[in-house]
């Protein structure tokens, strides 16, 4: 389809993924019928990856507002100041359904663009995370999909030379035929040298920039608003190729040329492309903008304006620059080997006009593109509520010690160590807490300040209670942060659910969003940036819903935090928070007694933050240098974290008062941490717990080479680590 005078038919139409009324809305906003390449166009701007048009009528609910908000929600990234004239600038974005076409370029292309988000804002990277969720490991996809998306995460974070610091992997069967992989990236930038989308004055030059345009991802954003089926794999071309090195060019030649004063206005081109990137920057600046495509650079020839407006190229920008300057600019970009055009002006007409070898190939009211989008109130039902599992009524199939073998060796509970360390966690030198704690802790500049980062969420939780799944999944990346010592600031998410024209699932989503809006409030964590990725099935098969939040705290001096290893002999086990036992949607349940079911731990948020902000104080203060949050596993599990990354056992001596043994062991309850403190700080700590209303209680002792579980039940922590290091590597091995 390379001419423009193609017949708009209503299955052409509904090729771009329109519905009829849809159409019907985009022929009465132009008064005609539009050409191919306007077809292409607002089937670009007006899918759900794009447009927003299920989601935007509740993400406006969420909090977005602080004084340490710089930027929220709107822009290539959210902005924070982290004092000392510094901001940090960062966001996370979902590149699921290229991942699982083509698991390697759908994760590299992933990384590439959340990187371009944060340097386009004029930021340098400084860490990126992820959150990757697969099918169950049975299913023969997962160990393709698992190690082509690790060697592409690896391959393009190493490559451009940023270190990938955390993240999260996990394994269910409702991401069977749809995985997820999530992207986030950090970066800094000075508050007062921040570079937005919005373009300004008339008649100045637009300007394209980075690597030629292929026909690569044409329909990309389309095919990310869809569901799968069983014909998925004819997708494979959608999906872009990434190339890593391009893009380290890239972001030297954009901070430079950001340096030289010459940049009025900067927008990657990431989903729908040319498109979006034009789109945007004309819309936000009240202007609007005429393109000449004959001065587009392209790798491959013959390229019509349609393939050109919808590629999804890698490593590309588009920016504004002021007039008189583009010599210089060029210059830059010509240094650094790569491509530099100017293809097209703002204007003072709001319209948005594509010309090709003389003729317009599209001439569309820009504001209107965004503005006349569909907005959905779709129908959505409340989840039903899960019974609340009694504590008493679940027996234990196995002792406590061999629960807790069988679950530090568990898919889902075994070290990540075999994925991180294919990561280069470790380049620019400023990682001071690796991967497999609680939270990242990266140094700002040459420190002392620093960063905690951390990517969480519940899917469970969430399909058992969104509310309750929504407020947890905001509380854990909360807590995470805290634990090493950071004060949280802000979050990022990853909105991953499946169809919205399914009422249910729309249920989840609203409900999620309203729990994590109450969380962020209560917690004085606002959203500033995020991603909503809907249409996650196959076959009418939904993954579980998964809102992943992407967290920021700062620590004031790197030197003074936490770890989860256990560093002393002799040290007390205090357990801050309440204990009840809560076994619903437990890992217990689900790993040891075959059971997913019941309603998830509910969470106390004034008590969460209560706990969160004196556990921080005792680590600031320097009391404390050893703690762990309690999550999945439970109590039992968060020790044998402990115990195994510092080669240390323990022994409990605290017996559950009215509780079965295993309930207090391994159940979730929400707002704990476990702290190992100096014999001599003890009692001050449970003292001054008390005095504020933190429940706190002594637990038991470090020390020797073994786990001591109450009723003199002992574990060696070789023998947990031997469990709990072994399942990945032979899993991927194909010995597991």
């Amino acid at each position: 389809m390379n001419r423009n005078d193609v017949a708009i038919t209503p299955e052409l139409v509904k090729e771009h993924g329109l519905t009829p009324d849809e159409y019907k809305r985009f022929v009465d906003l132009i008064g005609r019928t539009p050409t191919l390449t306007e077809l292409g166009i607002v089937s670009a701007m007006w899918n759900e990856h794009c447009s927003y048009k299920s989601s935007r009528l509740h993400l406006r609910g969420l909090p977005t507002k602080a004084p340490w908000v710089i930027q929220g929600p709107g822009e290539n990234a959210g902005v924070i100041d982290i004092g000392d004239g510094l901001a940090c600038i960062f966001k996370m974005e979902s590149h699921n359904h290229p991942s699982f076409i083509e698991p390697y370029q759908g994760a590299t292309t992933g990384v590439g663009g959340i990187l371009r988000d944060v340097f386009t804002m004029g930021a340098r990277p400084i860490a990126c995370l992820n959150f990757l969720r697969f099918g169950e490991p049975d299913h023969p996809k997962t160990p393709h999909l698992l190690a082509g998306v690790v060697a592409g995460i690896g391959g393009y974070g190493n490559s451009f030379g940023v270190p990938t610091v955390g993240g999260s992997v996990g394994f269910h069967p409702r991401y069977n035929g749809n995985i997820l992989v999530n992207a986030m990236a950090v970066g800094l930038a000075r508050t007062d040298e921040i570079f937005y989308a919005a373009a300004t004055g008339i008649g100045n030059p637009i300007v394209y920039l980075g690597s030629k345009t292929g026909r690569d991802g044409i329909h990309g954003a389309t095919m990310a608003s869809a569901e799968f089926d069983d014909a998925s794999d004819e997708k494979r071309p959608t999906v872009q190729v990434g190339d890593p090195f391009a893009e380290k060019l890239l972001l030297e030649a954009c901070l430079e040329l950001m340096k030289s004063g010459a940049v009025i206005a900067i927008q990657d081109m990431g989903a729908a492309g040319l498109t979006s990137s034009a789109v945007e920057m004309g819309a936000k600046g009240n202007l609007g903008v005429e393109l000449d495509l004959d001065k587009v650079p392209c790798r491959e020839e013959g390229m019509s304006a349609y393939e050109m407006m919808l590629s999804e190229s890698q490593e590309r920008m588009l920016m504004v620059l002021k007039p008189g300057m583009e010599k210089e600019a060029e210059a830059i970009f010509v240094k650094w080997g790569l491509d530099f055009a100017i293809i097209g002006r703002t204007t003072d007409t709001l319209r948005f006009v594509i010309k090709h070898h003389g003729d317009v190939m599209a001439d569309l009211p820009i504001k209107e593109m965004g503005d006349e989008a569909p907005l959905y109130d779709r129908p959505h039902v409340p989840t039903p509520p899960k019974p609340v599992i009694a504590p008493e009524s679940v027996v234990a199939p196995l002792s406590d010690t061999d629960a807790l073998l069988k679950l530090v060796g568990s898919p889902d509970q075994s070290s990540r160590r075999w994925v991180w360390e294919q990561y280069d966690h470790l380049i620019l030198g400023n990682t001071v807490q690796v991967p497999g704690g609680d939270a990242a802790i990266v140094r700002v500049e040459n420190g002392p300040k620093g960063l905690a980062l951390t990517t969480d969420v519940t899917p469970r939780y969430c399909e058992a209670d969104p509310v309750e799944g929504g407020k947890q999944a905001v509380a854990e990346a909360w807590r995470n942060i805290t634990a090493v010592g950071g004060l949280p600031l802000a979050i990022t998410d990853n909105l991953n659910f499946g169809s919205p024209a399914r009422p249910e699932v729309m249920g989840q989503f609203v409900g999620c969003l309203r729990g994590i809006g109450e969380a962020c409030r209560v917690l004085d964590f606002p959203v500033v940036s995020g991603n909503v990725s809907l249409y996650n099935e196959t076959n009418g098969q939904g993954i579980l819903p998964t809102p992943a939040i992407g967290g920021v705290g700062v620590l004031d001096d790197v030197t003074v935090h936490a770890s989860v290893a256990f560093k002393r002999d002799g040290d007390a086990l205090i357990l801050i928070g309440e204990t009840e036992g809560w076994l619903g949607q437990s890992i217990y349940l689900a790993e040891i007694c075959g059971r997913e079911e019941g309603a998830p731990p509910p969470v106390d948020l004034a008590q969460e933050r209560r706990n969160g902000d004196f556990v921080r104080q005792l680590i600031r203060s320097g009391q404390v240098d050893t703690v762990h949050d309690c999550s999945d596993g439970g109590l039992a599990l968060t020790l044998a974290e402990m115990a195994m990354a510092g080669g240390t056992g323990a022994s409990l001596t605290a017996e559950p008062a009215d509780l079965p043994r295993h309930a207090f062991l391994f159940g979730e309850d929400q707002g704990r941490y476990v702290l190992a403190v100096k014999q001599d700080v003890a009692a001050d700590i449970l003292y001054e717990a008390t005095a504020i209303g933190v429940p706190a209680a002594l637990l038991g002792v470090t020390g020797g080479a073994s786990l001591i579980l109450p009723g003199a039940q002992a574990i060696s922590v070789a023998t947990l680590k031997a469990a709990h290091e072994s399942w990945l590597p032979d899993y991927m091995a194909g010995k597991a």
